[in-house]
């Protein structure tokens, strides 16, 4: 997030989006759905939806598909959660007292100490079980080679899988692409940073809208039972443009620029100011959606920015595009489900609290 129209963004943006094929879609939709499905199933007909199912599917996804394996999924929601934090809610424009600001940031480089520490010992980990993997002479020594490992690190021994930390280092990259066992710590790092809170807040709005529109739900509901998920899938993201994770992106101008230009409400930019592009009121600009004000599931995406737009697009938007409709469905299709009461925020950015119920 930090490069900007730089080599190293477009070259490991580039080899992320190789390694995150979209061929593996169908298969974590499948995954996604029986993580949530689990969670309701063991809940008895109630549950603190946040905490227990928003941030823990997507915890189990960074362990099960991205590999970040041999940690407890609280520590990969709370590494998350302070790194979003403080990245997307804790910049010069947010208001808040000072010594709330500090405890943020103080939060964020505690956090992501730990986070560091536990990629490097990850990173050492699985690289060394992908080198013995085909080492047909030492191969008789590998279970001892494993309780050795298990004294050093505290870790039991993790048959390989095809997850995404696995196909960075099965893979041999060029020396000029500079992508070295550090960088590609740095990119699993931000797997687990993108992929939690985000996930979390928006099925715990959608899941909102819809349960508090009594036409949509029912709609909803009916074609969550379809095996083609499209319709299902088109009510989600329309939802989604009413109550997106954040109304707006910020970033700071590279140069002088007139927003505007030869009208009379034409404002100067100067470089260097930070700006905000109001993405939620552009999802509702009559000139890129008809009717903007309807609920309209078959729209298309390309006027969408619930993933952002431009070289910052989300990483992982097609991983999301599965996942957040998918756990949605999830929850819908429980028998009679409602609310308790509102999302509690507890006065932050996130959604903290949120109580359903089924039969």
């Amino acid at each position: 997030m930090a490069h900007d129209d730089d080599a190293l963004h477009y070259r490991e943006k580039a080899m992320m989006q190789s390694l995150l094929n979209r061929e593996d879609l169908p298969d974590v939709r499948k995954m996604i759905a029986k993580l949530g499905k689990d969670i309701l199933d063991s809940a008895n007909g109630s549950i603190e939806i946040v905490n227990e199912f928003c941030r823990m599917v997507p915890a189990g996804l960074v362990q099960d598909y991205f590999g970040l394996t041999g940690v407890d999924k609280k520590d990969l929601i709370e590494w998350s959660y302070w790194n979003q934090y403080n990245t997307f809610h804790n910049q010069p424009f947010d208001w808040m007292p000072t010594d709330k600001k500090q405890f943020i940031e103080d939060q964020q480089a505690r956090v992501s100490k730990l986070l560091g520490i536990y990629i490097a010992e990850l990173m050492a980990r699985r690289t060394l079980a992908i080198k013995l993997e085909n080492a047909d002479l030492i191969r008789s020594l590998w279970y001892g080679l494993c309780k050795l490992l298990r004294t050093v690190m505290g870790k039991k021994h993790e048959a390989l899988k095809d997850d995404i930390v696995t196909r960075m280092l099965r893979n041999h990259f060029p020396e000029a692409m500079d992508l070295d066992l550090k960088r590609l710590g740095v990119n699993a790092g931000g797997l687990l940073i993108g992929a939690i809170e985000t996930t979390s807040q928006a099925v715990a709005q959608v899941i909102q809208y819809l349960l508090q529109n009594d036409q949509w739900l029912n709609k909803a509901q009916a074609a969550a039972k379809l095996d083609d998920p499209a319709e299902f899938d088109g009510i989600v993201w329309e939802a989604f443009r009413f109550v997106p994770i954040a109304p707006y992106l910020f970033r700071k101008s590279a140069s002088d620029y007139t927003v505007g230009m030869g009208t009379d409400y034409a404002t100067k930019i100067p470089a260097g100011s930070i700006v905000l592009p109001a993405t939620q009121s552009a999802m509702f600009d009559p000139r890129a959606f008809e009717n903007p004000d309807e609920f309209n599931p078959h729209r298309n995406w390309y006027n969408h920015f619930n993933f952002g737009f431009g070289s910052h697009e989300c990483l992982g938007r097609y991983v999301g595009m599965v996942m957040i409709p998918e756990m949605v469905k999830q929850v819908l299709l429980r028998n009679k489900v409602s609310a308790t009461g509102s999302i509690d925020y507890k006065s932050g950015p996130f959604p903290e609290e949120y109580r359903l119920s089924w039969e």
